[in-house]
């Protein structure tokens, strides 16, 4: 019996001492460093070889993207000048609806806003919202005589609006744009709406281009009635015995026409 009491001490003392050196073992290993640099090397060149990765793909990307501004650039160059003339008067809504249509005519591609005031003299209100704008522009002024003025009591049918303010606009086409120039001259009155697919339609118009207008002239719509590929009359209700019985927002002329035409006016 003391034998083996004997024996089971030795062996607690034998794994006594055994784990001990384990255990200093592992803490003096814990305070050695560790020859990582193979490693660290590996990582620091994927992270370089990835950087330069990026590197190249960004490069690339701004590559194309001066390309595509490029092409977009010649595209523009090459497509006909939308002129829209846009008479306006002073009144409570004009800043709106100027902001309003400035805010749709942004979304035209080479387009130029001719604005026309009913004024002897062009307004700072009209001036600044223009220069604000982002468009380009040409502001200009002529006053409608009083004879032709409606009074307060008048239908606002009674008397034609506007027609000396195109007149204007028409007269400085024909004073500053070539008859070789492609364009397209719209009257794009400041109370109206209008959707930009209409534009892009209109742009390739060789001499006069109509189309349908809605919520006019107390229809739902009016359009042009076509046969064969040929305007034959006007759906419309106000004065169908008009020579041509249509809203100002549903043509457009080719430049080439009313300067063409001399002393030619709406």
């Amino acid at each position: 019996m003391r034998l083996t009491r004997l024996k089971l001490k030795n062996v607690f003392v034998v794994y006594f001492v055994v784990s001990a050196a384990a255990l200093m073992y592992a803490l003096l290993q814990l305070g050695q460093q560790c020859d990582c640099t193979p490693q660290m090397r590996s990582s620091n060149e994927l992270v370089r070889q990835k950087d330069q990765r990026v590197l190249h793909l960004q490069n690339e990307v701004k590559k194309l993207q001066k390309q595509v501004r490029a092409e977009e650039e010649a595209e523009r160059r090459q497509l006909p000048t939308i002129y829209a003339v846009t008479p306006t008067y002073s009144r409570l809504v004009q800043k709106a609806e100027l902001v309003r249509l400035s805010q749709t005519f942004l979304h035209v591609r080479k387009f130029h806003w001719i604005v026309v005031e009913d004024a002897a003299n062009r307004s700072k209100l009209v001036a600044e919202i223009l220069a604000q704008s982002g468009l380009v522009y040409t502001h200009l002024s002529v006053p409608t005589p009083t004879i032709h003025k409606l009074k307060e009591s008048d239908p606002n049918w009674l008397k034609p609006r506007g027609v000396e303010q195109r007149n204007l606009a028409i007269q400085w086409l024909r004073e500053n744009r070539e008859l070789s120039e492609e364009g397209v001259v719209y009257f794009a009155d400041d109370d109206n709406t209008y959707s930009t697919k209409l534009f892009d339609e209109m742009r390739w118009t060789k001499r006069v281009s109509v189309w349908p207008v809605g919520l006019v002239g107390g229809l739902r719509f009016e359009r042009p009635l076509v046969e064969g590929g040929k305007v034959v009359g006007f759906h419309t209700a106000w004065k169908p015995t008009r020579p041509f019985p249509m809203d100002m927002a549903g043509f457009s002329l080719a430049l080439q026409l009313p300067p063409a035409q001399p002393g030619g006016q709406v």
